[in-house]
């Protein structure tokens, strides 16, 4: 399946804004053989924005949810973007899967906040594996930070998860993540890794871009630089099941060792 990362910041603060961007953005990708398109962190509203966000929160069937739908159907393309969550008083920083179709697939919450400044705004989110069918891929949910920590994914790994997809908001000086840590990812996890970020200076944050999307051998098939910038690579189901065939990882597993991590 041809994915395609969207990295931009959108227009911080415009929802409406943000919508036309990513219309655009699906165009392109539905025009160059995408199946999905995935948008970063916060997409919808901005991340740096304050009290706006719990201003712009909207449940997961909000008006936007739904403008989501029509744009994923109208260029028959899945889309994955992030958004600021409104579910009674908590509001959550979630992301959405959206079918070609237009139907909602999968919503994650993100679980570990990263900084004060989300733990000023936001609820963490309890349910780490969040899943869906798409294209004869299982696909799961992360966000950012989520990414960093290695028993996160690893849960995904032994639940089947083909293609890990990651709205972030990564910021300098923290670079390496994208860079380094993300390949490592798929590698010891036997799994694609698709890391969609924003760009440039937002607020207090600088957005350090490098999108990419690493396959189970380590080696990034697509990398953006520092711009606003749509990036696609293939998801090969049949490369990812020779790798888990040649790649003991999951299998030399002894899980019972490992009671000290819990």
């Amino acid at each position: 399946m041809r994915t395609a990362l969207l990295q931009s910041s959108g227009r911080p603060g415009s929802v409406e804004e943000n919508l036309d961007v990513l219309d655009e953005a699906a165009g392109r990708a539905a025009a160059a053989g995408a199946g999905l398109l995935a948008a970063p962190e916060m997409f919808l509203t901005g991340y740096a924005i304050g009290d706006d966000i719990a201003r712009l929160a909207e449940p997961t069937d909000g008006a936007s949810a739904a403008a989501v739908a029509g744009i994923a159907a109208r260029h028959g393309v899945a889309v994955v973007y992030g958004y600021p969550e409104r579910a009674g008083e908590a509001v959550f920083n979630s992301a959405q899967l959206v079918s070609a179709d237009g139907d909602r697939l999968a919503h994650y919450r993100k679980t570990h906040l990263f900084g004060p400044f989300e733990r000023a705004h936001f609820t963490p989110g309890e349910q780490p594996v969040v899943q869906a069918e798409l294209d004869g891929l299982r696909v799961g949910l992360m966000i950012c930070y989520d990414v960093e920590f290695p028993e996160n994914v690893r849960a995904h790994a032994l639940a089947g998860t083909d293609l890990l997809v990651v709205p972030t908001a990564q910021m300098h000086p923290y670079q390496f993540v994208p860079e380094s840590l993300i390949p490592v990812r798929a590698f010891e996890n036997q799994m694609y890794v698709a890391y969609v970020n924003r760009v440039g200076p937002e607020g207090e944050f600088d957005f350090v871009g490098l999108s990419t999307l690493a396959g189970p051998d380590g080696v990034a098939r697509t990398r953006a630089g520092r711009g606003e910038e749509l990036v696609l690579a293939d998801v090969d189901p049949a490369f990812l099941d020779a790798s888990r065939e040649a790649n003991p990882y999951l299998t030399d597993r002894r899980p019972g060792l490992y009671g000290a991590l819990v």
